[in-house]
């Protein structure tokens, strides 16, 4: 029988598939900007209102899909998300208004949360030891990573010889095959300490702690500049380096067209994410997570700000996409590890679930704010900056964090 001492448990393998699909599907949406909105004639505020409904939903279903993993099971939490994503994408192929479309991405937005961070990042980090926590919680978040190398090239490929809406269907199938591999994944039981407590007990003490305040706002930025890179960069790039490029710098580096480098760009960024991401997971172990946050938030800050005071061109495409990918989803296995160390693994699901809608937040106000201002002003530099500015919050709120697990600090 696998111990727990172990660092390749089943569930850690069968959590990394199920993320990896689910975020290849996911890092895909921004690639749709421009078909979609070509095919109707719509502005690009309307699918970027679908995106951003998208990322609330994810948003407002985590804590609800963790407090159902805690309380009928995490496999039954997976299924059901699965279900309900599967189902979103589907109805979204029949979908020929921005309301539909809009309203369709609830059920994409729940069913991300189903078979997302939340769900997963708790079943892995019960089914881990101390010692191997954080680098569990690092894998796992690298395999969400690894989804977005090859989510948006291959969503661009099928759109080369099929519609969107076949694109859908094929996702939905998808997402519904990694069920097959859930029979493997079983966490051990919570111990006869953690059962002793409820979860009433749990949220009232973290919301009585102003360090949960503190992750929760910090968590924000995250979600802001993620989704904004994720939804509109492919159509940015598509229509910023078209204009930069006279000479055929694509076209010597093996590139067709600046769409297929806007999906290109989402592919390095997954990829630098899984070193980054695996990179903070061991960093985590060693040093203070907070800091750790703190210094990835500032790093962001400088690298947005330089991308976009220099000429966009393809070769500034690729170094941002490196280094913000470095950087890109390093803050997950540090922020779900500072929560289960200050408040225990139990519920862990449902108080990361809850630090998550922060960012979910934060990713709503990024998509939807990135069609605005772009329909507004015709570019997307205003809203660049905002992500910069809130990244400059989020450094700053993670500092006064008292990173001690709650019950010795009560103690």
């Amino acid at each position: 029988m696998e111990t727990r001492t172990s660092l390749f448990t089943p569930v850690l393998i069968v959590g990394c598939v199920i993320i990896l699909v689910s975020f290849a599907i996911r890092a895909s949406f921004g690639v749709f900007q421009i078909p979609i909105a070509d095919e109707f004639g719509w502005l690009r505020a309307e699918f970027s209102m679908a995106i951003a409904i998208q990322n609330l939903a994810w948003g407002f279903g985590q804590p609800i899909f963790g407090a159902i993993a805690e309380k009928i099971g995490d496999r039954k939490a997976i299924v059901l998300g699965a279900l309900v994503y599967a189902a979103g994408l589907v109805l979204s192929s029949f979908a020929v208004t921005p309301e539909a479309h809009q309203l369709y991405e609830v059920l994409v937005g729940f069913g991300i949360a189903g078979t997302g961070f939340g769900v997963i990042l708790a079943v892995v980090g019960r089914a881990s030891s101390d010692e191997n926590r954080s680098m569990s919680l690092a894998i796992v978040t690298a395999a969400g990573s690894g989804g977005q190398v090859f989510g948006a090239p291959v969503a661009e490929w099928m759109l080369g010889f099929m519609s969107w809406q076949e694109t859908f269907v094929v996702f939905a199938a998808a997402i519904m095959a990694t069920l097959l591999l859930l029979p493997a994944m079983r966490a051990p039981a919570a111990s006869k300490a953690e059962l002793e407590e409820s979860m009433g007990t749990i949220l009232r003490r973290a919301f009585r702690d102003p360090t949960y305040t503190l992750i929760f706002l910090g968590f924000f930025s995250c979600g802001y500049q993620l989704s904004f890179v994720t939804a509109h960069f492919p159509a940015m790039i598509t229509e910023m380096c078209a204009a930069v490029d006279p000479s055929g710098m694509l076209a010597s580096v093996g590139i067709s067209t600046t769409s297929q480098l806007g999906a290109i760009a989402i592919s390095l960024i997954g990829l630098a994410n899984i070193v980054g991401t695996l990179l903070a997971g061991w960093l985590g172990k060693r040093y203070s997570k907070k800091y750790l946050l703190a210094g990835i938030y500032t790093l962001r800050i400088i690298i947005g700000a330089v991308f976009i005071l220099m000429p966009i061109t393809p070769t500034t495409v690729v170094v941002f996409s490196i280094a913000m990918g470095s950087l890109w989803l390093a803050t997950v296995p540090l922020t779900s590890g500072l929560v289960a160390y200050i408040y225990g693994l139990r519920y862990m699901g449902t108080l990361y679930g809850i630090v998550f809608f922060s960012h979910q937040l934060g990713s709503f106000l990024g998509v939807w704010l990135g069609g605005r201002m772009y329909d507004a002003f015709g570019d997307y530099t205003l809203v660049w900056w905002i992500g910069v500015g809130v990244g400059a919050f989020s450094a700053i709120v993670h500092l006064p964090i008292r990173e001690k697990p709650l019950r010795a600090a009560t103690a």
